[in-house]
């Protein structure tokens, strides 16, 4: 039997280069979903005090219906589906819905607060092939707002540690509901101690905006940024953050409903969790022309929204039609000290293979040798 630790490394591998043919995807097309974010089903174990996205009552969506819903993202070209809720694990056939994704070429996430995890339970999703799993969690110790907390949940980040062959993420939180600000450091040390990824993130209100961050919570947010040092990472290199942690908006174009899109448990599509009913055309019957009329739609909640997932999308589509400008937000050409600064070098050749430009006949070559190997038309 193949060790779990060489097993862990060739899917890593795998996963960088699907990784790396989605984002060269989104770079050379606008004409396809960059991200699904679908709803197995909406029920969740835990109910915290912040959280709009669940009830107690819901039944999971039909398997039959989730790979329809799937197919249908598969045949407008998604490149990557999240799986979340509610509570996703509550599926009762997740591991067949993951499978499904990923028979699809596509990258398979799932976003779950982590209670129902056990050695078996992450096996299985080894098995189905999954890609990525975050859990977020809020406080070391639970109380009335959240019981996503460390003391609950440390022995399953050391099973995944252990034996998951997917990359988790632990996102630890700051925001105006979060008691102790300092939980989040202690949460994101004890992710880095087992060798997990950690990133940070702001909670949001009911509507998905911003509450002012205190110098202290500024000063956590950056010290656990500093924790990890990965040759890129849009969590550290992310504009928006920056921004929304000063208190101050971003200007950007949103592409909800086109790039990103949120699939809700009655199959309905919508902007994303917080603007749920916009457009709210039913996922079987959205068209490309769709796709393109609502990426192109303005969105008023955009200057103080913090749905990182959708920024992420945004910036790949900021990428493509003004690179420069786009680097310079992700990569200021001078640090806070005032030093020349260099792309990471996976930016570096991401930006001269796939970024539009006047090269000559020699990075076109390599430019299309790359996609060759990337299999893309």
């Amino acid at each position: 039997m193949i060790p779990v630790s060489l097993r862990r490394v060739a899917k890593r591998w795998h996963r960088v280069y699907r990784e790396t043919r989605m984002v060269a995807m989104a770079l050379k097309s606008p004409r396809h979903p960059v991200l699904a974010h679908i709803i197995p089903v909406r029920r969740c174990n835990l109910s915290c005090a912040y959280c709009n996205e669940f009830d107690s009552i819901s039944k999971p969506v039909t398997t039959s219906e989730m790979l329809n819903r799937i197919d249908k993202l598969a045949t407008l070209g998604t490149t990557v589906i999240t799986l979340s809720g509610g509570e996703p694990l509550l599926h009762p056939e997740l591991d067949e819905i993951v499978r499904r994704i990923r028979r699809h070429g596509i990258l398979a996430e799932v976003l779950t607060n982590g209670y129902l995890l056990t050695p078996d339970r992450i096996k299985r999703l080894n098995r189905a092939g999954l890609d990525h799993l975050q859990i977020s969690i809020d406080n070391v110790l639970p109380d009335d707002v959240s019981k996503k907390s460390l003391k609950v949940l440390d022995q399953k980040l050391r099973w995944l540690s252990e034996f998951a062959e997917f990359q988790v993420n632990i996102n630890s939180v700051v925001g105006a509901s979060i008691a102790s600000p300092q939980d989040a450091l202690t949460i994101a040390r004890r992710t880095v101690e087992l060798g997990l990824s950690s990133t940070v993130g702001i909670i949001h209100d009911h509507s998905g905006q911003l509450q002012p961050l205190s110098d202290e919570q500024q000063k956590i947010i950056a010290e656990i940024q500093s924790l990890s040092k990965p040759l890129f990472s849009i969590a550290r290199h992310n504009p928006f953050q920056k921004n929304l942690i000063q208190g101050l908006p971003n200007a950007w174009h949103c592409r909800a409903g086109g790039r990103y899109l949120y699939i809700c448990e009655d199959g309905l599509v919508h902007y994303c969790s917080q603007q749920r009913g916009h457009p709210g055309i039913p996922l079987v019957q959205y068209t490309r022309e769709d796709l393109e009329r609502e990426s192109n739609a303005p969105k008023p909640c955009a200057p103080y929204c913090t749905i990182s997932c959708v920024h992420r999308v945004s910036l790949l589509d900021s990428l493509r039609e003004n690179p420069r400008h786009a680097l310079e937000q992700l990569f200021p050409p001078r640090d806070e000290d005032g030093h020349l600064t260099r792309l990471p070098a996976p930016v570096r050749v991401l930006s001269a293979l796939f970024l539009p430009s006047h090269a000559g006949s020699g990075r076109r070559f390599f430019r299309n040798a790359a996609m060759r190997i990337l299999g893309i038309n």
